[in-house]
């Protein structure tokens, strides 16, 4: 962020304003001015955008593609990636976000393995991960994470109706670089101090329009650094690579921040509109909002705007598919759902992401508080499928489970979606009163975590819509019917044979602690968290290898 003679330059007002809204400012200004006249006459009228166009085309195209000198995710080399910005921007973002949880980008400068790119974005990315950033507010005690990464704590498995009862390893305290067993259930200490361990996402066209790295316009750089880099993540995405399903790329580079300390993190690939074009068929790709809910909410798209966000093909497709499915999926009977569900969803794919999240025990997937999920919809055969993402939380929890049992929060067992209930008689178990099982005490003076409409959490409502409430009817009435139980059942040993029983999981282990080295993580820390993630892979092989239903 300096000139040839090492001043630091100046940077205009206009040049902090999105280079979209810089050259376009008289269209949008008569578009304000517009619409100010539209709110005058008809202000009590409801005005509902369909997107009425049938073109396929992708309006946001990149038109300047940044050529570097390695492939930004090979993963047989080493990466460095180093962003400059001035104090003063980064101290308004950080003042900014503990006031009301904002998260506005600000420009810095960027070098990518030796490729310089000024003027690029940066934001802070994550939820819960950033609890502790924002003066504890509910926050874990110490300023740490709460267990579970980027979406909430994570732990044992819940049984399906009929199958009550606990099953050993179910509980895990959080603490320690795996969290017990290897998973997403490391605590985080960040601080604005150590902007190189913050979670960040860089945006590579947010002031220069167009712009692209390697064809990537966002790349996040995941929570954990050095002894705490998310193998776990890694592991979940090199798995899913080999399944023909689609999976973020990855790979370890060291990040320095203006003169702070060199960290190794993870970079993962961010979904944007690339990442949706490259999904197989001509589909139209909706991410899911943290906020947000499945529940149908009527005919009026804007409605749906704070659940789901449209990556690519805006302009020319809109939510109408989102909305038709939410409806359908709501107001179906058991018979209807059972026999047209293969109308509206890939079946077979869809029976092949629910099995993966089971098999590499992720809590916080598409019926996870977080909603870590895609939604394809496939133009051509007018069906959806669902995409995974954010695989930080996975490897957490009961290695035991089987494919009847449902990933949950704390250690304890709850229903079958539909079910009976477990043990701690609330939807999904393990939400005891008070706190979450495995959550240490809270010191004198410590605020509890606000859990937001989880049901059962402490101050939580299962009733109201949004906020951080778990389950999803797609998904809980497809494993609540008979009808999809052989194609689940298939999918799950298709799965098993590739993760487990082949060997895979192990021997990319080995891999990764070979690129974690390379990146500069301490070989003693390696081997520690690999040694741990092995024993969680060697367990969950071992109960699944004796259940006939999986094995055979």
């Amino acid at each position: 962020m300096s000139t040839v003679d090492g001043t630091p330059r100046g940077r205009r007002l206009r040049d902090r304003v999105p280079v979209r809204l810089r050259h376009h400012w008289k269209p949008a200004g008569a578009l304000c001015a517009g619409l100010a006249v539209m709110l005058y006459a008809f202000g009590d009228a409801r005005v509902s955008p369909y997107v009425t166009s049938a073109s396929r085309v992708e309006a946001d195209t990149i038109t300047d593609d940044v050529k570097g000198t390695v492939g930004l995710y090979d993963t047989s080399v080493k990466h460095s990636i180093q962003l400059e910005y001035e104090q003063t921007d980064f101290d308004k973002m950080m003042k900014e976000f503990k006031k009301d949880g904002t998260k506005d980008s600000i420009p810095a400068d960027l070098t990518i393995d030796g490729v310089y790119l000024q003027d690029v974005g940066i934001r802070l990315k994550g939820n819960s991960t950033l609890m502790s950033l924002r003066g504890n507010r509910g926050g874990m005690p110490g300023g740490g994470q709460m267990p579970g990464g980027d979406g909430m704590p994570a732990g044992g498995a819940g049984r399906r109706a009929g199958q009550g009862g606990g099953a050993p390893g179910g509980g895990q305290a959080p603490g320690g670089g795996a969290g017990g067993r290897g998973g997403g259930m490391t605590q985080y200490d960040l601080s604005a101090g150590k902007p190189e361990e913050l979670p960040w996402l860089i945006k590579i066209d947010e002031y220069v329009e167009g712009r692209a790295y390697q064809g990537e316009r966002e790349i996040s750089l995941r929570p954990g650094s050095n002894a705490q880099v998310p193998f776990n993540e890694a592991l979940a995405l090199s798995l899913i690579d080999g399944t023909g399903e689609p999976a973020e790329r990855y790979g370890f580079t060291t990040l320095k921040v203006n003169n702070r300390p060199t960290a190794v993190r993870l970079m993962v690939e961010n979904p944007d509109t690339e990442y949706a074009e490259a999904v197989e068929g001509e589909s139209v790709v909706y991410k899911a909002r943290a906020g947000g809910t499945f529940d149908y909410q009527g005919d009026d798209p804007s409605k749906y705007e704070t659940s789901f966000r449209q990556l690519n093909k805006v302009g020319s497709q809109d939510l109408e598919p989102v909305m038709k499915l939410a409806e359908w999926v709501e107001k179906s009977s058991d018979e209807e759902f059972a026999a047209d569900l293969d109308k509206h969803v890939d079946v077979d794919s869809f029976a092949h992401y629910v099995a993966t999240q089971n098999l590499l025990m992720n809590f916080d997937d598409m019926a996870g508080p977080g909603k870590n999920y895609l939604l394809g919809y496939d133009l051509n055969s007018k069906k959806f499928s669902v995409l995974g993402w954010d695989y930080n939380l996975t490897f957490s929890g009961d290695a035991t489970a089987g494919p009847d049992d449902e990933m949950s929060m704390g250690g304890g067992m709850g229903g079958r979606p539909g079910g009976t209930g477990g043990q701690d008689g609330g939807p999904g178990g393990g939400m005891p009163e008070g706190m979450p099982e495995g959550m240490p005490e809270l010191p004198e003076g410590a605020e509890m975590p606000d859990f937001g409409d989880l049901p059962g959490a402490p101050g939580g409502d299962a009733g109201k819509g949004g906020g951080m409430r778990s389950g999803h009817a797609l998904k809980e009435r497809f494993l609540k019917l008979d009808a999809f139980d052989a194609v689940y059942k298939k999918a799950y040993q298709d799965l098993y044979e590739k993760f487990y029983a082949s060997g895979k999981a192990t021997k990319t282990l080995d891999d990764l602690a070979e690129q974690a080295t390379r990146a500069g993580v301490a070989a003693k820390d390696v081997e520690s968290a690999v040694g741990t993630l092995r024993t969680t892979v060697t367990e969950r092989t071992a109960a699944l290898a004796k259940d006939k239903e999986v094995s055979g």
